[in-house]
């Protein structure tokens, strides 16, 4: 059973920064690929970034430049940095093993402006 669990999510000011980390249960973190995904009410779920095993990242447009998503396969552990936030940052950030259907349960982004 994988078990993935979210932190770091917060409330922080435009042009601020938050680290989101994903801690995940089982053998298997460091052979997948692994995603954030973002949520706003009434949109749809939005890939942010995923990382390959081996350490090759790819990011949504809107995020490019500002994020940078790490991993680390020894703490089984996924990271997001967040750099120079916008109110349109503001969602719940989800942790995903990549083409799977294991979740994290969400952390909350809140960027004032």
């Amino acid at each position: 059973q994988v078990q993935l669990v979210e932190s770091g999510g917060g409330l922080v000011q435009a042009g601020g920064s938050l680290r989101l980390s994903c801690a995940a249960s089982g053998s298997i973190f460091s052979i997948k690929t692994m995603a954030w995904y973002r949520q706003t009410p009434g949109k749809q779920r939005e890939l942010v970034a995923f990382i390959t095993s081996g350490g090759s990242a790819t990011y949504t447009a809107s995020v490019k430049g500002r994020f940078t998503i790490s991993r680390d396969n020894a703490k089984n552990t996924v990271y997001l940095q967040m750099n120079s936030l916008t109110p349109e940052d503001t969602a719940d950030y989800y942790c995903h093993v990549y083409g799977t259907g294991h979740w994290g349960q969400g952390t909350q982004v809140t960027v004032s402006s």
